[in-house]
């Protein structure tokens, strides 16, 4: 063998190291039909989860993400087509996904200014306690979907993201105290257009990394700290949430990592799933959960 064959091998080395796919940053596997399992049965309704899982040879136990569909509370489903193409993506690069349904207690009523600050925060605690409840049985039944426990990542998408961040962010203030939901933890938070009660609340000891969409100009969910729908001060619904850039701000201050995405002029739009940006997404989950590594970046649109 000359010289020149060692060297096209080297290059050929080479070549393909730099195109090999990546667990959890690339599509390596085929995907299961979703399987959908009941995780909940509350006021004459069954709450589902719909799961999608890599079909892998190599039976390990793997991350997980939950996501939480959107619809103000009266409407949406977890068979939503951008939300089951996301879950096919994710699944395909190795996590376990699960689509979850909860009560949607504004079905058919209004969620705006007319409606009472007061039953918006038990509507923001209603969800958050079917989203733990869903939780907790992806928890219990972590072995036989083969998930790692300490890598479970949750999202939502604007009334799903609400109700997801008021319960990790906020559980002291939207749960009883001693509550049941208070010790869940969680490996990172997707947030798509989405905020929360108080960020007040949120101590170190709570604070987990986050991934964040959000409009500057959103008509519905404050981008920074602004009255849900921007209502006035006298009307009924006058509610106070703090939106993406507050929460990403106090995440900053207690040294969290975190993902922003800011776009210039949008609405509540941004509440769609970001495909363009999964990669993103998807190597910031790698970088700061999987590696325990840690990133602070906020991208202007």
């Amino acid at each position: 063998m000359n010289r020149s064959f060692f060297i096209l091998c080297f290059i050929f080395l080479v070549f393909q190291q730099g195109y090999a796919q990546e667990p959890y940053l690339d599509s390596l596997f085929s995907v299961s039909e979703a399987q959908t399992v009941t995780y909940a049965q509350k006021d004459g309704q069954d709450l589902i989860i719909d799961l999608y899982f890599p079909e892998a040879e190599k039976k390990q136990a793997r991350p997980a993400i939950i996501f939480m569909h959107g619809g103000g509370f009266s409407g949406g489903s977890p068979k939503n087509p951008g939300e089951v193409k996301f879950a096919k993506i994710a699944a395909s690069m190795g996590y376990v996904v699960g689509l979850i349904s909860y009560r949607l207690t504004r079905k058919g009523q209004s969620f705006g200014c007319d409606y009472a600050s007061e039953g918006k925060m038990k509507t923001f605690q209603l969800a958050a306690e079917d989203f733990m409840d869903a939780t907790e049985f992806i928890r219990a039944n972590a072995q036989k979907y083969q998930i790692d426990t300490k890598k479970i990542i949750v999202g939502g998408s604007s009334a799903g993201a609400e109700a997801v961040l008021n319960a990790v962010f906020n559980a002291d203030l939207i749960f009883q105290k001693n509550s049941e939901y208070s010790d869940e933890n969680f490996a990172a938070v997707f947030s798509l257009a989405g905020a929360l009660a108080d960020v007040r609340y949120l101590k170190k000891e709570d604070a987990i990394p986050g991934i964040f969409f959000h409009g500057t100009d959103d008509n519905l969910v404050p981008y920074a700290t602004a009255p849900h729908h921007y209502c006035k001060p006298s009307s009924p619904g006058y509610l106070v949430l703090d939106g993406s850039k507050t929460i990403v701000e106090k995440l900053k201050d207690l040294d969290e990592s975190y993902l922003f995405y800011s776009f210039k002029g949008a609405k509540h739009e941004i509440s769609g799933m970001p495909f363009k940006h999964l990669p993103e997404v998807f190597r910031f989950l790698k970088e700061v959960v999987l590696e325990e590594g840690q990133i602070q970046s906020t991208v202007y649109q």
